[in-house]
Protein backbone atom coordinates (compact mmCIF):
# COMPACT_ATOMS: atom_id res chain seq x y z
CA UNK A 1 0.00 0.00 0.00
CA UNK A 2 1.24 2.40 -0.90
CA UNK A 3 2.04 6.15 1.90
CA UNK A 4 -0.83 8.43 0.08
CA UNK A 5 -3.28 5.92 0.12
CA UNK A 6 -2.67 4.39 3.95
CA UNK A 7 -3.09 7.75 4.92
CA UNK A 8 -6.61 7.50 3.13
CA UNK A 9 -7.57 4.12 4.89
CA UNK A 10 -6.34 5.90 8.11
CA UNK A 11 -8.35 8.64 8.26
CA UNK A 12 -11.94 6.98 7.09
CA UNK A 13 -10.58 4.27 10.29
CA UNK A 14 -9.85 7.09 12.38
CA UNK A 15 -13.18 8.78 11.85
CA UNK A 16 -15.23 5.56 12.61
CA UNK A 17 -13.29 5.08 15.90
CA UNK A 18 -14.10 8.55 16.69
CA UNK A 19 -17.38 8.04 15.60
CA UNK A 20 -17.50 4.64 17.75
CA UNK A 21 -16.45 6.86 20.83
CA UNK A 22 -19.82 8.43 21.96
CA UNK A 23 -21.24 4.58 21.68
CA UNK A 24 -18.17 3.29 23.66
CA UNK A 25 -18.80 6.15 26.63
CA UNK A 26 -22.10 5.56 26.71
CA UNK A 27 -21.71 1.74 27.63
CA UNK A 28 -18.85 2.70 30.10
CA UNK A 29 -21.11 5.34 31.89
CA UNK A 30 -24.08 2.45 32.54
CA UNK A 31 -21.56 0.13 34.37
CA UNK A 32 -22.51 0.36 38.05
CA UNK A 33 -20.13 1.11 40.66
CA UNK A 34 -20.11 -2.58 41.61
CA UNK A 35 -19.23 -4.18 38.48
CA UNK A 36 -18.28 -7.50 39.69
CA UNK A 37 -20.59 -9.30 37.54
CA UNK A 38 -19.31 -11.98 35.90
CA UNK A 39 -21.01 -14.69 33.18
CA UNK A 40 -18.81 -17.15 34.06
CA UNK A 41 -15.25 -18.25 36.02
CA UNK A 42 -13.50 -17.90 32.38
CA UNK A 43 -15.15 -13.91 31.79
CA UNK A 44 -13.59 -10.81 32.89
CA UNK A 45 -16.31 -8.72 35.53
CA UNK A 46 -17.60 -6.33 34.60
CA UNK A 47 -14.72 -3.76 35.98
CA UNK A 48 -12.13 -5.70 34.37
CA UNK A 49 -14.12 -5.35 30.99
CA UNK A 50 -14.59 -1.22 31.14
CA UNK A 51 -10.75 -1.57 32.46
CA UNK A 52 -9.50 -3.70 29.33
CA UNK A 53 -11.94 -1.96 26.89
CA UNK A 54 -10.35 2.02 27.95
CA UNK A 55 -6.59 0.77 28.36
CA UNK A 56 -6.44 -1.35 25.48
CA UNK A 57 -7.73 1.41 23.16
CA UNK A 58 -5.34 3.69 24.84
CA UNK A 59 -2.61 1.02 24.41
CA UNK A 60 -3.34 0.66 20.51
CA UNK A 61 -3.24 4.30 19.27
CA UNK A 62 -0.51 5.21 21.49
CA UNK A 63 1.16 1.98 20.09
CA UNK A 64 0.57 3.68 16.51
CA UNK A 65 1.66 6.49 17.14
CA UNK A 66 5.03 5.98 18.84
CA UNK A 67 6.21 2.95 17.23
CA UNK A 68 5.58 0.76 19.85
CA UNK A 69 3.74 -0.88 22.43
CA UNK A 70 4.22 -0.40 25.74
CA UNK A 71 1.93 -1.32 28.22
CA UNK A 72 1.45 0.00 31.77
CA UNK A 73 -1.77 -0.96 33.56
CA UNK A 74 -3.94 1.62 34.96
CA UNK A 75 -5.15 1.05 38.15
CA UNK A 76 -9.12 2.13 38.41
CA UNK A 77 -11.29 1.83 41.08
CA UNK A 78 -14.28 2.37 39.55
CA UNK A 79 -15.96 1.98 36.11
CA UNK A 80 -16.09 6.00 36.19
CA UNK A 81 -12.63 5.99 36.78
CA UNK A 82 -12.36 3.96 33.21
CA UNK A 83 -14.46 6.12 31.66
CA UNK A 84 -12.52 9.48 32.52
CA UNK A 85 -9.31 7.97 31.77
CA UNK A 86 -10.76 7.29 27.86
CA UNK A 87 -12.45 10.35 27.52
CA UNK A 88 -9.17 12.21 28.48
CA UNK A 89 -7.15 10.10 26.50
CA UNK A 90 -8.71 9.04 22.83
CA UNK A 91 -9.70 12.03 21.65
CA UNK A 92 -6.20 13.99 21.81
CA UNK A 93 -4.53 10.21 20.12
CA UNK A 94 -6.81 10.21 17.18
CA UNK A 95 -6.10 14.13 16.52
CA UNK A 96 -2.23 13.12 17.02
CA UNK A 97 -2.65 10.26 14.52
CA UNK A 98 -4.18 12.44 12.32
CA UNK A 99 -0.74 14.55 12.11
CA UNK A 100 0.88 11.32 11.78
CA UNK A 101 3.53 11.13 8.51
CA UNK A 102 1.98 9.06 6.31
CA UNK A 103 5.00 6.64 6.55
CA UNK A 104 4.33 6.14 9.85
CA UNK A 105 1.09 4.14 9.10
CA UNK A 106 2.88 1.85 6.76
CA UNK A 107 5.68 0.67 8.72
CA UNK A 108 6.15 -2.69 10.44
CA UNK A 109 5.16 -2.32 14.15
CA UNK A 110 5.91 -5.17 16.86
CA UNK A 111 3.21 -5.95 19.89
CA UNK A 112 4.62 -9.60 21.38
CA UNK A 113 4.39 -12.45 18.30
CA UNK A 114 2.09 -9.75 16.32
CA UNK A 115 3.51 -7.75 13.25
CA UNK A 116 1.80 -5.56 10.89
CA UNK A 117 1.46 -2.25 9.69
CA UNK A 118 0.56 0.72 12.14
CA UNK A 119 -2.38 0.88 9.39
CA UNK A 120 -3.45 -2.82 10.93
CA UNK A 121 -3.15 -1.85 14.58
CA UNK A 122 -5.83 1.00 13.74
CA UNK A 123 -7.92 -1.72 12.20
CA UNK A 124 -7.07 -4.31 15.01
CA UNK A 125 -8.11 -1.04 17.47
CA UNK A 126 -11.21 -0.60 16.38
CA UNK A 127 -12.42 -4.05 15.89
CA UNK A 128 -11.24 -4.99 19.51
CA UNK A 129 -12.99 -1.87 20.71
CA UNK A 130 -16.70 -2.36 19.48
CA UNK A 131 -15.85 -6.69 20.28
CA UNK A 132 -14.95 -5.82 23.93
CA UNK A 133 -17.87 -3.09 24.00
CA UNK A 134 -20.39 -5.83 22.62
CA UNK A 135 -19.64 -7.61 25.54
CA UNK A 136 -19.49 -5.63 28.02
CA UNK A 137 -23.38 -3.99 26.75
CA UNK A 138 -24.20 -7.64 27.64
CA UNK A 139 -23.66 -7.66 31.04
CA UNK A 140 -25.50 -4.40 31.88
CA UNK A 141 -28.87 -6.12 32.36
CA UNK A 142 -27.47 -8.69 35.07
CA UNK A 143 -25.62 -5.55 36.64
CA UNK A 144 -29.00 -4.18 37.33
CA UNK A 145 -28.29 -1.36 34.37
CA UNK A 146 -29.88 -0.26 31.26
CA UNK A 147 -28.70 -0.69 27.90
CA UNK A 148 -28.06 2.31 26.26
CA UNK A 149 -28.51 3.45 22.61
CA UNK A 150 -25.53 1.42 20.32
CA UNK A 151 -26.72 1.82 16.89
CA UNK A 152 -29.95 2.95 17.51
CA UNK A 153 -32.09 2.56 20.51
CA UNK A 154 -32.06 -0.71 22.69
CA UNK A 155 -34.30 -2.37 24.08
CA UNK A 156 -34.27 -0.14 27.25
CA UNK A 157 -34.19 3.26 25.76
CA UNK A 158 -37.66 2.51 24.00
CA UNK A 159 -39.09 1.37 27.42
CA UNK A 160 -37.98 4.60 28.82
CA UNK A 161 -39.33 6.80 25.75
CA UNK A 162 -42.48 5.48 25.77
CA UNK A 163 -42.78 5.36 29.63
Amino acid sequence: MTEDSAKIVADYLLDQTEHEMAATCRVLSAVPADATYKPSEKCMSGMELATHIAASEVFFLNGVTNGKFEWTPPDFKTPADALAYYEKNVPGLIAGLRALPAGNLTRILNMGPMSMSGLDFLTLNLKHSVHHRGQLSVYLRPMGSKVPNIYGPSGDAEKQATA
